[in-house]
């Protein structure tokens, strides 16, 4: 019987605890941005759940967002 090597772990696999704290920074942004009258419309909502999820990395995170449609940078 043949072993089965494991599949290779994803570069951006991560933890439960970095999962926690990614959780938690898009919340305590999603309150900053409802503080101040607004909300996230989906496209932003899709971004943060694909960095929450080990996606994206905390830069590839912060780019797709100002890439978006919806950012305006003065």
């Amino acid at each position: 019987m043949d072993a089965v090597a494991p599949l290779p772990v994803s570069p951006l696999a991560i933890t439960a605890a970095e999962r926690k704290r990614r959780i938690d920074a898009v919340n305590f942004a999603r309150g900053s941005v409802r503080y101040e009258g607004g909300i996230l419309i989906s496209e932003i909502e899709a971004i943060a759940a694909r960095f929450i999820d080990g996606e994206l990395t905390n830069e590839q995170f912060v780019t797709a967002v100002k890439e978006s449609d919806t950012v305006r940078l003065g």
